[in-house]
């Protein structure tokens, strides 16, 4: 059977299971957010601040500084190379954006921090010396800033299963096989599998 291509390789070295399982919970989350229209991007929990386009702009945000700031050192793109615009203010103002202009945020952010890591890793491997060691005097690998982009994934996909389930009912652990991803997606080099 063949594998979908938001799966980890069932026998890969650390790297692809590295890779492989943050492709996952990015295919995972932007199956959770998509095809919404504002309203529904906007929805939130009585008990919570989230919303999905807010983690849509939100992780956008985790891409862009994790594969520019932490990763070598460099601004991030934009819009989160301006002075304030960090990760509270994404998920403060992605009610002001459209569904195209924050899935399009979104999908940029994650093909951009996507062939930033992988070619960090193919010069040096996960072993290599990120940026982040600067602001903690100490060294920080690649290993620990792709475990970090793990992490966020984990904790934000989880609160979009929840969020997507109040909006329509759509439940599930992983997209459907067939579920392509966005078209920003389909040109990925899957060199880590």
């Amino acid at each position: 059977m063949e594998q979908p291509v938001w799966e980890p390789p069932l026998d890969g070295d650390e790297a692809q299971h590295v890779f492989g399982a943050l492709d996952r919970l990015r295919y995972t989350f932007r199956w959770k957010a998509d095809g919404l229209d504002a309203d529904a991007l906007a929805f939130r929990l009585p008990s919570s601040a989230l919303s999905l386009g807010g983690l849509l702009k939100h992780l956008a945000a985790c891409e862009a500084f994790k594969s520019a700031w932490d990763l070598d050192g460099m601004p991030p793109d934009a819009p989160f190379d301006q002075p304030g615009h960090a990760h509270q203010w994404a998920l403060d103002s992605a009610a002001d954006d459209s569904p195209a202009a924050l899935y399009a945020l979104y999908d940029g952010c994650v093909v951009r921090a996507r062939e930033r890591c992988a070619a960090a890793y193919g010069a040096a491997g996960l072993g290599r010396e990120t940026a982040m060691g600067s602001r903690w005097g100490a060294r920080v690998s690649m290993r620990r800033l792709m475990m970090d982009l793990v992490e966020e994934y984990g904790r934000h996909t989880g609160h979009a299963d929840v969020l997507r389930e109040a909006i329509d009912g759509r439940a599930g652990e992983d997209p459907p096989q067939d579920w392509p991803g966005p078209p920003a997606w389909q040109a990925w080099p899957l060199t880590l599998r």
